[in-house]
This record gives C-alpha cells, sequence and structure tokens, in this order.
C-alpha cells in the first residue's frame, strides 16, 4: 500500500489510484442501502486500518505524528471533499451535481502552473481539453432539461468538492508538504471515518443491519477505492506528473459508467463509445507532451 518510486513509477501509481476510482460508484451502489454518511465513515475506517496495519508492520507509526497544517490538509482534504460532494448530491440532481464536481481534473492540471511552476503547452491543454468534453458528453447525456434553478446550493457544493479535491491534490507536492510521508495518509482516513459516523450519528437516520452483499462492498472499498487509491493518488501527485494525471482523471467517470453498464443492468450507448474515445485521444495528448517535455 505504501509505494516508493521515481517521478514514472509515481505516475503510474496515480494512474492505479484513478482505476481503483473507476469501481467507486458500482462498489457504492452495491453497498445500499447503507446511507451516504455511513457508508464514508465506514469505507474510511476499513481503508485507515488497513494502511494503519501496514504503517506499523513497517515500522512507520511515527509517520503520523505530522503538524496542524499538514492534518488539516489531509483530512480536509479527504473528509472534506467527500462531505461537500455527498452534500451536493443531497441537494442537487445528481448527474448535474456530478458533472459540477469533475471540474477537479481540470483544475488539477491548471493550478499545477501558478502553484507548483508547471508549464502548460497547447498540447496538453488540448488533451484535458478533449477529456473534459468526453465527461461532459457522458455526464450530460444524463440531466434532465439541464440545470435546474431549484438548486443552486447544490450546485455550489458540488463546485466547491471539485476545487477542494483539486487544491489538495495539487498542494501535496508543494515544498511545504511534499516531504510529508505517505504513511501519514493512514491517519488522514482515520480521522475522515470519524467524522463521517459523526455525521452519520447527527444528521442520518439509523441503517438497518445490512445482509452480507453490502458488507462485502464496504470491505472492496476501503480496500481500493476508499483506502489503497489515496496512497497511492498521494505518490502520484508528490513526486509523479500532475498535469497527466489531471488529464486522464477524466477516463474514471467513463470507466465508472461503463462499469455500471456492464455490471449494473445498463447497457452501452453511443454516447458512451464517443466519451470513451475523446478522453482515450485526450490521454494520448497528455502523454506525449510529457514525453516531449522530457526530452
Amino acid at each position: 500500500m505504501i509505494v516508493r518510486s521515481g517521478p514514472h513509477g509515481a505516475t503510474i501509481a496515480g494512474c492505479a489510484a484513478l482505476l481503483l476510482w473507476a469501481f467507486l460508484a458500482l462498489l457504492a451502489r452495491l453497498a445500499q442501502p447503507l446511507p451516504p454518511l455511513l457508508l464514508t465513515g465506514l469505507a474510511f475506517a476499513v481503508g485507515g486500518t488497513l494502511g494503519l496495519v501496514v504503517v506499523a508492520a513497517r515500522g512507520r507509526l511515527g509517520a503520523l505524528r505530522q503538524s496542524p497544517l499538514v492534518w488539516l490538509h489531509g483530512v480536509g482534504g479527504l473528509a472534506g471533499y467527500h462531505a461537500l460532494y455527498f452534500a451536493a448530491l443531497a441537494l442537487a440532481p445528481p448527474v448535474e451535481a456530478n458533472l459540477l464536481n469533475y471540474t477537479w481534473p481540470l483544475l488539477i492540471v491548471l493550478l499545477s502552473a501558478p502553484i507548483r511552476g508547471l508549464p502548460l503547452g497547447p498540447r496538453r491543454l488540448a488533451g484535458v481539453g478533449l477529456g473534459a468534453l468526453g465527461a461532459v458528453l457522458l455526464l450530460a447525456g444524463g440531466m434532465q432539461g439541464g440545470f435546474g434553478g431549484g438548486a443552486p446550493l447544490g450546485y455550489a457544493l458540488a463546485l466547491a468538492a471539485g476545487l477542494t479535491w483539486a487544491l489538495y491534490s495539487v498542494l501535496a507536492g508543494t515544498p511545504r508538504l511534499a516531504g510529508v510521508p505517505t504513511e501519514a495518509v493512514a491517519g488522514f482516513c482515520l480521522a475522515a471515518a470519524a467524522l463521517g459516523l459523526l455525521g452519520h450519528a447527527l444528521f442520518e437516520a439509523p441503517a438497518a443491519w445490512p445482509g452480507a452483499g453490502p458488507w462485502l462492498a464496504v470491505l472492496l472499498l476501503g480496500t481500493g477505492p476508499v483506502g489503497a487509491a489515496f496512497f497511492l493518488w498521494d505518490v502520484g501527485m508528490k513526486r509523479g506528473d500532475p498535469r497527466l494525471l489531471g488529464t486522464l482523471a477524466y477516463a474514471v467517470p467513463v470507466a465508472s459508467t461503463l462499469l455500471l453498464a456492464t455490471f449494473g443492468g445498463g447497457h452501452l450507448s453511443p454516447a458512451m463509445l464517443l466519451a470513451t474515445a475523446l478522453v482515450v485521444g485526450g490521454g494520448i495528448l497528455a502523454a506525449t507532451a510529457r514525453r516531449e517535455a522530457a526530452g
């Protein structure tokens, strides 16, 4: 779960996180009828506990002793993003909220220039533009009559969620935070779990005891999309190429929709196939730009 690698390997680690996040929607659906905050708290508890076991086995528990700024960044990023995202889904139509939330890949690419000093060329911007177009095409297909006028707070929270995750990701590689060991993510996950469970106790009705299927989904969520993915993403953002990862992140909603269509009883549409082609094309452009910059 803890990865040590150079820039190329770190970028691959970030890509592995994106692959795991593609399974988030499918596993969350399989975890129903657990309410969102309870599901978030349980999944973070699984991921944080597994991470803590690995950190303890490596004799690295001291990595959890970090400054308040580091804890604010880590817990604020993980818990803050999910709180804003789930609140947006509760207050606005889910497809529109998800579309606004997925401004975070574009923001990662754009913020990498002023915050990290990484150059942005026309090929890279064209790549992220194709990826964004693919995500918009895919997600907008489920919108009912466009953005409604009755959920401005939900839309604002969705945008805030996207900005929160982009800032969390890009700031992880700044001089103040780049030296924070990835092992500290285990502590952030456990703190986020506590906040999620507290939120469930305060704001959600008590949940009925689910069957074996939802519990298996929770374990898989905590092992992958709400567990190992955060450790891999931390490595990718700190030592990899955030511009390329931001572009490739548009593959997440496409892959997630394809998985739901394949295993969740849906169907593949021409819009899904076109969105896939756009995201793949954008990824190729971004990867080519990376090689040119390296040369």
